[in-house]
Parts: C-alpha cells; sequence; structure tokens
C-alpha cells in the first residue's frame, strides 16, 4: 500500500485522483464534483493499493471515511464510496495547456493516464467527468486532429 496527499473522487466507477500542494483547491474541486453526482473515495489523504491485475485502488484512511474538509465550514460528512479502481490523475495548478501532449505516470508502480487543470475554471469538473468517460470507453486522451477522427470513428463503430 502507497499513501499519497490527495483528494479522490469516483465518477461513473472510476477513481480520479486530484493532486497538488496545499491550498491549490483539491477539496473545492473535489466538492464540486460531489455535488454533481461523484462520490467521495478520500480527501487530504488516499490509500493506493495493488488490485492484483496491474491497476491501483483508491480508498480512504479509515479514520477520515466519509469525511470532507469544507473551507469555512469545516469537516463535514459527504456521499463517498469505501473504494474504486484510479483511472486518471488530474495534477491541479494555474496553468493549464490548450492541448497538452498525453500523459502517463508511474503512481505506485503502473502507469496512469495524467493531465493538467485548473481547478477554478468553471468548466474544470465537466472536463474531468468527460476524461472519465473518455478512459472508460477505451478512448485516450489525446489532443489533436488524427487522435479526434480515431475516436470519433470508435464512437460510430468503426475501425480506428
Amino acid at each position: 500500500m502507497t499513501q499519497i496527499h490527495a483528494s479522490c473522487v469516483a465518477v461513473d466507477g472510476l477513481a480520479l485522483l486530484l493532486r497538488g500542494p496545499s491550498g491549490v483547491g483539491k477539496s473545492d474541486l473535489a466538492l464540486r464534483l460531489v455535488d454533481e453526482g461523484a462520490r467521495l473515495v478520500a480527501d487530504d489523504r488516499v490509500d493506493l493499493i495493488a488490485d492484483g491485475r496491474g491497476g491501483l485502488i483508491a480508498r480512504c484512511p479509515q479514520t477520515i471515511a466519509g469525511l470532507m474538509e469544507v473551507r469555512g465550514l469545516g469537516v463535514l460528512p459527504v456521499p463517498s464510496v469505501d473504494g474504486a479502481p484510479v483511472a486518471l490523475i488530474a495534477d491541479l495548478g494555474d496553468a493549464e495547456e490548450r492541448l497538452p501532449p498525453p500523459g502517463l505516470e508511474m503512481l505506485a508502480g503502473v502507469a496512469l493516464p495524467r493531465i493538467g487543470v485548473n481547478p477554478f475554471h468553471a468548466s474544470t469538473p465537466a472536463k474531468l467527468r468527460l476524461a472519465i468517460a473518455a478512459l472508460a470507453r477505451g478512448w485516450p486522451l489525446a489532443p489533436g486532429e488524427g487522435a479526434w477522427r480515431r475516436m470519433t470513428a470508435l464512437a460510430a463503430g468503426g475501425p480506428a
């Protein structure tokens, strides 16, 4: 097991790790995602456990399960799940590239897709839900016309 400093929500059953330095907006973004139907996995600390099939399961340390720090209100219970398979890492910060290169990162020995987003853009929760939906369909998170053509062909049921 590996423990990281992050927040984590499950979107359609898949874990989205929200990483960044203290105060960058991890809990705020997680709260907005939960408000739109996601479920909290963990806030502040996330346990990553190998699933035995080459993936990772995100879980919450028992002492903080189901709880989220909501700035200005305190630590409150929110809708949560016990764990979820990790699908995506979102690194939070001010800069956000228009067409970033596809990113993979090794985390606890597993290669995971990684993107960078600004946590306070109004569209960020929608972008993250869209990214999780794309990954769930097996679509790559790769910008550019060639990737777009492959994804739309796959969506239409044709060859990639």
